[in-house]
């Protein structure tokens, strides 16, 4: 119950982010953000239409979809912090922080991709385009921030087509980029990891780390020097899941030798989630 508070709250902080990002620095400068927010933009931009109002509206379909392709848990944290969201474009007023269109578009950029950072880090997402990039990373193995830099690149040329201005265009290419950075810096379960454990107590540590669901190869070694024969163990996780993976290993057995490469690139069967 306290976990899920705290997912709740990490939410609701991630949506604050997004809002002020939104509010202080991209609407200001008529800048976009991409995706559904990007599109909301555009068309409040252009019509009397209430920007946040409407970027309610253009998540609905999105989270109806995610909902059979991602689950329930994904979709409730979603959809909370696509309601937070909302409700705090209302409450934030759209001042501008800065004269500068490139410092908000880079600065936006950053709260936007810090918040959805945050929002995928516990297990939801800001809805809009992060729903489609979640679909399309659950069957190819792609960075979810690069992902929805590719998708978003669809509005800004939306957006330079209808508003005739490149400074515009560019400066919100700049800002969707630097907030697709962050969003990857943050939301890590794409990089993958090899560990090697070289430990005495094989048994229990297995019976720990079948618990993360990951498959383990156990291997004989025999130490050069000493001939004292051991089992090293091989596994290839997330670096998300490696703080519990080295938790477990520093409980169980604080003596293991632990070795942790970077995985270029994994083949055959690996759970992404």
């Amino acid at each position: 119950m306290l976990r899920k508070f705290w997912n709740y709250l990490a939410i609701v902080l991630g949506s604050a982010l997004i809002a002020s990002g939104f509010n202080l620095f991209l609407i200001p400068h008529r800048l976009l953000s991409g995706g559904v927010s990007g599109l909301s933009m555009l068309v409040g931009y252009f019509t009397p239409l209430n920007i946040s109002l409407l970027y309610l509206l253009f998540n609905i379909p999105l989270l109806v979809a995610g909902w059979f392709q991602l689950g329930r848990r994904f979709i409730i944290l979603s959809i909370l912090s696509v309601g937070a969201t909302t409700w705090l474009m209302t409450l934030i007023p759209v001042q501008n922080i800065t004269s500068d269109m490139l410092l908000a578009s880079v600065f936006g950029g950053v709260l936007v991709g810090v918040g959805s950072g945050i929002s995928f880090r516990v297990g939801g997402s800001s809805g809009g385009f992060d729903i489609v990039g979640s679909i399309i990373t659950r069957y190819r193995d792609f960075p979810v921030g690069s992902v929805l830099v590719s998708l978003n690149a669809l509005v800004i040329l939306a957006a330079a087509y209808f508003d005739n201005n490149w400074n515009l265009a560019l400066a919100s290419m700049a800002s969707i980029y630097v907030s697709g950075k962050v969003v990857d810096m943050i939301h890590i379960s794409h990089i993958k990891v090899t560990v090697y454990i070289v430990t005495n107590r094989t048994d229990e540590l297995l019976q720990q780390l079948f618990g993360l669901q990951r498959g383990v190869t156990k291997i004989k070694t025999e130490g050069a020097y000493s001939h004292v024969e051991k089992d090293m163990l091989m596994t290839v996780t997330t670096r998300y899941e490696l703080v519990e993976l080295q938790r477990i290993i520093k409980t169980t057995d604080p003596q293991a030798f632990v070795n942790i490469v970077e995985t270029v690139g994994v083949m055959g069967s690996f759970r992404k989630r």
